[in-house]
C-alpha cells in the first residue's frame, strides 16, 4: 500500500490576483484585532485600495505578457482563462470605485450592535464611532466574486458563492439611516442566499450522483457517453439553475432583490448591482457552457423563457416604483434578462461561442460602470434624514443642480440603450450574437432566437419610458420649496462619477477597442 502524500501543484503566479485580495482581507482582520481604534480607518483604506489596484495590475500583467493558462490550474480547481481574467479585471475596477464610495462618511451605522433609535446609538454617533470592519468584509466579498466565476468544479464554485455572499449579508444591515429597513434587507438577503446555496448544493449532489465527479470536464465527458435524460442529471441541472438564477436575480426568483437594494447602504447596493451580477453571470456561463454544454438542447428553452420573463418583469415593474433605488433594482433585473439572452446564444462552434462571449463581457463592463455611477449620484441627493430616495424629491433637480442631473440623465439613457452611449452597443452586441446563433442553428431555433430579440427590443422600449420619466421629472418639473440638498461630493465620489461618465461616453462613441479586448478574452474560453 502506497502511503506517499503527493504535494499539490499550485500556480501561485497565475493565482496572484486572487491571493492578494484574500491576503489583504486577512491583514484587514488583523488590523481590526490589534490596531488602536483611532488608527484603523487610516490603515484599512490604503490596504483595501492598494490591494485591489495591485490585483488589477497583476491581471493586466498576465494578459500583456501572454501568460494566460491554456489548462485549468490549482490541481484543476480553477479555470483562469481569457474570460476569467476579463471578468476579474471588470470586478476589480468596479470594486475599486465602490470602495471609493464606501470611504465617504455617513453611509454606515456608528454601532451596529445598538438598537435603532436607542440612547446607545445616539451616543455612538456623537462619539464619532465607525465600523471599519466594512473594509475587510468588502475584500472577502470581492475575493469571493473573483473565485466564483473562475471555479472549474462545482464544489469550488460553492465555496466562492459562500465567500462572496456571507460578508454581503452583514454589509447590507449596516446603513446609518433607516436602520430597520437596512436590517430587514440584511435578513432578506440572508434568506435569499440560503435558498440559493441550498438549491446549488443539492443540485451538485445530484450531478455527482450522475457523473461521479463535480469537475466540469468530467461532467461533460459523462454526458458525452451517458444518457442525457437521466433523472439525476435533469434534476441536478434544474437545481443548479435555480441556485444561480437566485443569485443573478432573474425572474421569477427576483422577489426580494429590490427590497435588499433599497435597504442596504448605497455603496454596498452599488457593489451588489455591479460586482455580484458580473460574478453570477460568469459562474452561469461556466456551468452551462463548460459543464452542461452537451445538454444545451435541454437548458436553452428554459433559459429562453427565463430571459424573456426577466426582461419583461424588470421593465414593467420598474414603471410602478416611486423609490429611486428600487427603480434601479428593477432596472438591474431587466439587464440580467438582457445578459441571459447572450447566455442562450451558445453555439456549436468555437467562433460562435466567442461572438456571444464577447457580447456578454462587453455588456458586463459598460453596464457595471454605469450602474456604479448612477448610485454614486444617488448618494449626493439628500434630505435631512438621509438620501432623498423618493422620486418626488428629485423633481426640479435639473434646475437646482443641472450638472448632477445631467450626469444622472446620461446614465439613465445608457441603461435605456440610446445611441452614442455604451449601453446601446452593449444591447446591440447581445442581440446580434443571439441572431447569429439562431441563424447557425437552423430555421426552428432561429425563429425562437429572433423572437427573444424582439422581446428584448420591446422590453427596452418599456424601460425607456421610466428612464425618460425620471429625466422629465428632473428637468421639466418645478423644484419644491423644501427640496433636497445636494451634498458636496468628496474626491472619491467625483472620481467614481468621472470614471463612469468617461467610460459611458467614450465607449459609446468608440466601442471598438473594448469590443476587441472582449473578443481577445472570449477566444480563450475553456469549454467542453
Amino acid at each position: 500500500m502506497n502511503n506517499t502524500i503527493v504535494a499539490p501543484t499550485i500556480e501561485y503566479g497565475t493565482l496572484a490576483p486572487l491571493l492578494l485580495i484574500f491576503g489583504a482581507a486577512i491583514v484587514g482582520v488583523l488590523v481590526e484585532a490589534f490596531a488602536p481604534r483611532y488608527l484603523r480607518k487610516a490603515m484599512q483604506v490604503p490596504i483595501t485600495l492598494l490591494s485591489i489596484a495591485g490585483a488589477f495590475a497583476l491581471v493586466i500583467l498576465q494578459v500583456v505578457s501572454g501568460d494566460v493558462p491554456t489548462t485549468p490550474v490549482a490541481m484543476g480547481a480553477l479555470a483562469v482563462d481569457g474570460p476569467s481574467l476579463f471578468i476579474w479585471g471588470v470586478i476589480l475596477v468596479l470594486s475599486f470605485v465602490c470602495v471609493l464610495l464606501i470611504n465617504d462618511e455617513g453611509h454606515f451605522v456608528a454601532s451596529a450592535a445598538a438598537v435603532p433609535g436607542s440612547a446607545d446609538e445616539e451616543e455612538a454617533e456623537r462619539s464619532g464611532s465607525a465600523h471599519t470592519e466594512v473594509y475587510p468584509l468588502a475584500l472577502f466579498a470581492i475575493g469571493g466574486m473573483l473565485l466564483f466565476p473562475a471555479a472549474n468544479d462545482l464544489l469550488t464554485m460553492f465555496v466562492g458563492l459562500e465567500v462572496m455572499s456571507l460578508p454581503l449579508y452583514l454589509l447590507c444591515g449596516l446603513a446609518r439611516r433607516r436602520r430597520l429597513l437596512s436590517q430587514e434587507a440584511s435578513m432578506k438577503y440572508f434568506l435569499l442566499g440560503a435558498f440559493s446555496s441550498a438549491f446549488f448544493l443539492y443540485g451538485t449532489a445530484m450531478i455527482y450522483g450522475y457523473a461521479g465527479t463535480v469537475s466540469f470536464a468530467g461532467i461533460s465527458q459523462a454526458m458525452a457517453t451517458g444518457a442525457l435524460l437521466d433523472p439525476l442529471l435533469l434534476l441536478g441541472f434544474s437545481l443548479l439553475a435555480v441556485g444561480l438564477l437566485f443569485k443573478l436575480g432573474a425572474a421569477p426568483f427576483q422577489a426580494w432583490k429590490p427590497d435588499v437594494y433599497q435597504g442596504a447602504p448605497t455603496p454596498i447596493t452599488a457593489l451588489m448591482a455591479s460586482g455580484t451580477l458580473v460574478a453570477a453571470v460568469g459562474a452561469l456561463l461556466r456551468v452551462f457552457w463548460a459543464g452542461l454544454g452537451n445538454l444545451d438542447w435541454n437548458w436553452r428553452p428554459v433559459i429562453w423563457v427565463i430571459a424573456a420573463l426577466t426582461m419583461i418583469v424588470g421593465s414593467i415593474l420598474a414603471i410602478t416604483q416611486t423609490d429611486i433605488k428600487r427603480m434601479l433594482a428593477y432596472s438591474s433585473i431587466a439587464h440580467a434578462g438582457f445578459l441571459l439572452v447572450g447566455v442562450v446564444a451558445t453555439s456549436s462552434t468555437a467562433a460562435g461561442n466567442a461572438i456571444s462571449m464577447q457580447a456578454i463581457l462587453f455588456y458586463l463592463l459598460v453596464y457595471g460602470l454605469a450602474t456604479v455611477g448612477a448610485f454614486a449620484v444617488v448618494t449626493l441627493v439628500r434630505d435631512p434624514g438621509g438620501e432623498a430616495n423618493h422620486l418626488s424629491r428629485w423633481a426640479g433637480l435639473g434646475k437646482r443642480s443641472p450638472i448632477l442631473a445631467g450626469v444622472f440623465a446620461f446614465f439613465l439613457l445608457a441603461f435605456a440603450g440610446i445611441p452614442l452611449t455604451s449601453g446601446f452597443f452593449g444591447k446591440y452586441a447581445v442581440f446580434t450574437a443571439a441572431l447569429a446563433s439562431g441563424r447557425e442553428a437552423g430555421d426552428s431555433l432561429g425563429a425562437w432566437m429572433t423572437g427573444l430579440v424582439v422581446v428584448g427590443v420591446v422590453a427596452s422600449a418599456i424601460a425607456a419610458f421610466f428612464y425618460v420619466r425620471v429625466i422629465v421629472l428632473m428637468f421639466f418639473n418645478e423644484p419644491a420649496a423644501d427640496g433636497p440638498s445636494i451634498a458636496i461630493p468628496s474626491t472619491g465620489t467625483v472620481a467614481v462619477i468621472s470614471i463612469a461618465m468617461l467610460v459611458t461616453v467614450g465607449v459609446g462613441v468608440f466601442p471598438e477597442p473594448v469590443l476587441q479586448l472582449a473578443h481577445n478574452a472570449a477566444a480563450g474560453l475553456f469549454i467542453r
